[in-house]
């Protein structure tokens, strides 16, 4: 299985840039793993939120392929624990998901197009975080259950 994680917008702090840069190496030792970045849309001042959400949803879509089995970072979205995502992590492998895509949309969340190719929702906590932090924690949390899963000593209970 390969794992993407799709966001919206650079990473502008050099520190948080620097942990996403490790935990995605460390990442690389377990499965194939991809961050990639969609572009801020330009003259977001003259849309409303409504076609914001729609303008990044064409975007998001236009990185998906048919066979993507899509998760999004939702505030709605079901709560895991570290030991239950790494389960989910495993189920998704042993289902045959060739290719395990999560998204983190923009500031508004995401259109209702995406909404309908979604194939899940995850919430990474009921408090809201920067979208900058956001791919740091998801991108550690999915490292945290490969160790889990190989019963590694990264996660202590």
């Amino acid at each position: 299985m390969n794992i993407k994680l799709l966001a919206i917008g650079k990473t502008d702090h050099k520190a948080l840039q620097a942990l996403i840069d490790e935990y995605t190496k460390r990442l690389s030792f377990y499965i194939k793993f991809d961050l990639d970045i969609i572009p801020d849309i330009k003259n977001v001042k003259n849309l409303s939120e409504k076609q914001q959400k729609e303008k990044e949803g064409e975007l998001i879509l236009s990185k998906i392929a048919p066979t993507d089995h899509l998760i999004l970072l939702d505030e709605n979205g079901k709560n895991f624990s570290s030991v239950a995502f790494a389960d989910e992590l495993q189920k998704k492998m042993n289902a045959g998901i060739k290719t395990l895509v999560f998204v983190i949309g923009g500031p508004y969340g995401f259109s209702d197009e995406v909404y309908q190719q979604a194939k899940g929702k995850i919430s990474l906590s009921k408090m809201t975080f920067s979208h900058q932090m956001v791919r740091l924690f998801v991108i550690e949390q999915i490292y945290r259950g490969f160790t889990i899963l190989r019963n590694e000593p990264y996660h202590h209970q």
